[in-house]
């Protein structure tokens, strides 16, 4: 009832004619770790990283802390409005992450027994298969915010076949689309300009369908060629029983010409898990090809999670993989020589060995449903070509990268370091 209250105040400040008699909500969820990370020594490139050695520091940090205001207002036929909108709450980090209104899950839908549509800017189909086996992470450190649906780093989302904006020997991008969006969209990330549909769950099945609309279509100014015609399919099937003990879902993803014109990038993934009472196990495994000027790349993840309950709390741990892209991308722009990733421009690195382990381990105990407090211990293993990380992991490791050509002022860590980092962590909702 409080937040209720709070949202009709925040409506009425707003001044929004008409809002205060709708069921409108402020809610939010702060997510926060302090803790000491480290960098290991990067490899040792010539030229870029040669002689930079290892990095520890004390951090304070914020995993996708947000907050909203939403509504529902009922319309008759049993039909129900809805509306919401929902920003990042950067807490430590505002130097590094603006607070940009509408940058969450944010739309305006209608909902009823014949299911809910809506259209805005939402997590995809793919992306919402994470629930069905993201179990086994303590505060913002897993797989799932650093191995699993994410070839690229974070921060700028460059595309790994193009190394755009990547901490490498030979930085670029491979057309205007992916410049301005690495992969064009990163398949984690949600998407906006979009309409989506959501089936009512028949027999614990449910359907959810995403389209997102061609406008980053762009012509040349002079004769009106096309240049790009970028759009975006997502669709997703999930089942869950046994009292939502079982449950598996699988999503198959379209992203036409986010990494080259003509062509349509695709990925196939599949996620599960099994609550057997005295242990919940989930399961993860995704394809992703991108489809470059001379072929294909193909890129493959999977990951582990656990949750062995104690009392109010968990025990939860993860494992993940990101194998090596496969593939050939030589003739795309800016690049003469390479496979997805390897190149000859540097002595002994080898761009093509770009994979990466993840694994994380802690204990969380809830103290109430809204307020949960735990610790842990996360680490990546990168191979000397790959820069993983964990979604807005500050600080950066060479703190601004003043000094060392080509490193980004974004947190990623240099090629072949692999960062780590011991915490503890508090959880609040409201």
């Amino acid at each position: 009832m409080q937040k209720k209250l709070l949202g009709l105040a925040v409506a009425g400040a707003l001044a929004a004619p008409g809002l205060a008699s709708a069921q409108v909500e402020v809610y939010g969820f702060v997510n926060m770790s302090f803790g000491q990370v480290r960098y290991s020594e990067p490899t040792q490139i010539p030229g870029l990283t040669a002689g930079v050695g290892s990095v520890s520091k004390w951090d304070v940090q914020s995993y996708a802390s947000n907050y909203g205001i939403r509504g529902r207002e009922s319309i008759g036929m049993g039909q129900t409005a809805w509306f919401q909108i929902e920003q990042n709450a950067p807490m430590e980090r505002s130097n590094n992450i603006a607070i940009t209104p509408a940058s969450r899950n944010s739309a305006v839908g209608v909902q009823g027994n014949w299911g809910n549509l809506f259209i805005g800017q939402w997590t995809t189909p793919w992306a919402d298969l994470d629930a069905l086996w993201g179990i086994g992470t303590v505060g913002g450190l897993g797989p799932i915010t650093s191995i699993i649906g994410r070839r690229e780093t974070t921060g700028t989302a460059p595309n790994p076949n193009c190394v755009n904006g990547h901490n490498s020997p030979t930085p670029g991008t491979c057309d205007a689309v992916e410049a301005g969006g690495g992969v064009g969209h990163a398949f984690w990330r949600r998407a906006s300009q979009s309409i989506f549909y959501q089936s009512p769950v028949f027999a614990g099945v449910q359907v959810k369908l995403m389209y997102q609309t061609n406008e980053g279509k762009a012509t040349t100014t002079n004769g009106g060629t096309l240049v790009s015609d970028p759009s975006m399919y997502s669709a997703s099937v999930q089942w869950a029983g046994m009292g939502g003990r079982v449950r598996v879902g699988a999503a198959f993803d379209s992203h036409k010409e986010f990494t080259s014109q003509g062509n349509t990038d695709t990925g196939v993934r599949v996620t599960g898990g099994w609550n057997f009472g005295f242990m919940d196990v989930g399961l993860a495994y995704e394809a992703m090809t991108y489809k470059t000027v001379s072929g294909d790349c193909d890129a493959k993840q999977y990951g582990i999670q656990l949750a062995v309950p104690i009392g109010q709390g968990a025990i939860r741990a993860a494992y993940s993989v990101a194998k090596d892209i496969k593939g050939d991308y030589t003739g795309a722009a800016t690049f003469t020589t390479g496979s997805c990733g390897a190149s000859a421009a540097v002595a002994g690195f080898d761009t093509s060995d770009n994979g990466a382990k993840q694994f994380n381990i802690g204990y969380d105990y809830r103290f109430s449903k809204r307020t949960t407090i735990g610790f842990g211990y996360a680490a990546i293993e990168n191979d000397q070509a790959a820069v993983f990380t964990w979604t807005g992991m500050p600080p950066t490791q060479t703190g601004g990268g003043a000094g060392i050509a080509g490193q980004s002022v974004a947190n990623t860590p240099l090629p072949g370091s692999d960062p780590s980092m011991f915490f503890v962590n508090m959880v609040h909702r409201f």
